[in-house]
């Protein structure tokens, strides 16, 4: 047993973020599934760990932490090679500008709880679902396309390191994927994710090896 524990559900984009990281410091980890599709985010036993409902939550040696960039950056931290930062304050805050781009500003709208809402108060359409995932997915990635054309990208989101950011947009890759968001036109996010495709830490982090 480790004394790394991650509680996360498989298809979650901020858990998805976390397995990443782990493997990238090299860290074993186990994994207790909370199933977001029967509510159990909502339950008192994930509550304990976080107040917010969501996941992941992070037991690292009985202390628990939240908040999937938080997370990622305390193991940054703890763990510092390879780093998932740049090393100058002025290249770190591209690279946390476009890690936010996706996980505050992309994520929080498409969040499973906020979809469910909009299907609620949309008289039940799922068709509302789709296209409200399709409309804010593509909107989010057309801006990161754009962000990355400034030519400090390389074969990652910063230059040929791979980062925090590579983190946060593989994960929105698949959702975009998943929800049908055409990407033929998004050429830097597509080179940056076939190069991730090649490393170990994200085939084994992906959902349908988690599953």
């Amino acid at each position: 047993m480790s004394n790394i524990k991650l509680y996360d559900y498989w298809r979650s984009s901020a858990s998805y973020r976390v397995r990443i990281a782990l493997n990238l410091k090299g860290l074993s980890f186990d994994m207790v599934t909370v199933n977001l599709l029967k509510g159990e985010q909502k339950a008192d036993e994930n509550l304990s760990r976080n107040p917010q409902g969501f996941v992941p939550s992070l037991d690292l040696d009985r202390d628990m932490l939240t908040q999937s960039l938080a997370i990622i950056e305390y193991l940054d931290e703890l763990h510092p090679s390879p780093a998932l930062l740049p090393s100058t304050a002025r290249e770190r805050a591209r690279v946390r500008a476009l890690s936010h781009a996706i996980a505050m500003d992309i994520h929080p709208v498409c969040n499973l709880g906020v979809v469910q809402r909009i299907v609620e108060l949309a008289g039940g359409d799922d068709q509302v679902k789709i296209d409200w995932m399709r409309e804010f997915i593509a909107k989010g990635l057309d801006a990161f396309e754009q962000m990355l054309a400034d030519g400090q990208s390389g074969k990652f989101c910063h230059g040929d390191q791979v980062g925090l950011a590579d983190i946060c947009l593989v994960p929105q890759v698949y959702n975009a994927d998943r929800w049908g968001v055409d990407r033929s036109h998004l050429t830097r996010i597509s080179a940056i994710f076939e190069q991730t495709e090649q490393i170990e830490a994200f085939q084994k982090a992906a959902p349908k090896q988690v599953a």
